[in-house]
């Protein structure tokens, strides 16, 4: 094939997508839903082996930025792996639908662990993010996805559990991703987790200090880590119900536990529209958390899109 032809196939794909998606309900159909945030070229100039983005869960505004980022990154023919925060245990059944057509995708969905969670990782959002970067793989971009939480297996628990407190759960998480990652040459690998994961040094809760997701993943290659700023709103959140006391030792069940959107206090500040910043952090403290930011401006939260039946 003639290089002009090629090139003509590759403008006309660019210009198709966002149309094709937003007719199969996975992408809006407006330039802002398929555009990378201000300071995006900044991390691809980085070209990082994993971008990682540590969220608050339950918001609509994190998954929609990661999303925008892949359909952009899509149009430019981006080789691309997008790893969630779903149990890795299902991987494989993930895999399977993964290449299926995409509305026999979207209904293989509910029984990947999204039917009767009630938090803000199975969310309506999330679901958006998905399925969006499935219509996109359907219309013939190079995505991948791998499902990466937790232990996926008796052996790899047993290999990681020697480690201190949580590290036995982070240090899966990387393996998860970092293994997926090396099945292909990609592009980018995008990384969306909750942002304790995804900081950049140990770290304790209330017990020995363990090394983070994506501390562990610098051990397989070069990582970017960006957390999460806001200005305050909601999330989906479950939470201990108002008024609940625990007696000393007591175990929590899950009838004390409330799902609802929550108040999120306002962490950073910017009159900017949603953007990455990479480096030269002001806050110290954060600097040590992180490599850099992405501000998302006021948040609202997403709810369950397979909620508990009541």
């Amino acid at each position: 094939m003639g290089a002009s032809i090629m090139k003509s196939l590759l403008v006309a794909f660019a210009l198709y997508l966002p149309a094709a998606l937003a007719a199969q309900g996975g992408m809006p159909a407006d330039d802002a839903a398929c555009t990378a945030p201000a300071g995006w070229d900044e991390v691809v100039a980085r070209d990082p082996d994993f971008v990682v983005f540590g969220e608050l869960h339950g918001t609509r505004e994190a998954p929609a930025l990661v999303q925008s980022l892949i359909c952009a990154e899509a149009k430019r023919e981006q080789r691309m792996l997008l790893a969630v925060e779903h149990s890795s245990w299902q991987n494989a059944a993930w895999q399977e639908a993964w290449a299926l057509p995409h509305d026999a995708f979207r209904a293989a969905l509910p029984d990947l662990g999204w039917r009767g969670r009630d938090d803000g990782v199975a969310s309506k959002a999330m679901l958006a993010l998905v399925t969006g970067a499935h219509a996109l793989k359907d219309q013939g971009a190079a995505i991948d996805i791998v499902a990466f939480n937790g232990a996926r297996d008796d052996a790899q628990r047993a290999r990681f559990n020697d480690l201190p407190a949580q590290g036995p759960h982070e240090a899966a998480q990387a393996e998860n991703i970092a293994e997926a990652a090396a099945l292909k040459d990609y592009d980018r690998v995008i990384v969306l987790v909750g942002n304790l994961h995804a900081e950049i040094a140990p770290l304790s809760i209330g017990g020995p200090d363990f090394d983070p997701m994506a501390v562990r993943l610098r051990s397989y290659g070069s990582v970017l880590s960006l957390g999460m700023r806001h200005a305050g709103g909601e999330n989906w959140s479950c939470q201990l119900a108002p008024g609940t006391k625990l007696a000393p030792g007591q175990e929590v069940t899950d009838d004390m536990i409330t799902c609802a959107a929550s108040r999120a206090g306002a962490e950073g500040s910017s009159d900017r529209a949603p953007h990455i910043t990479v480096g030269n952090l002001a806050e110290p403290q954060l600097a040590r958390r992180f490599d850099g930011t992405f501000w998302l401006g006021p948040i609202s939260a997403s709810p369950p899109a397979f909620p508990p039946e009541k």
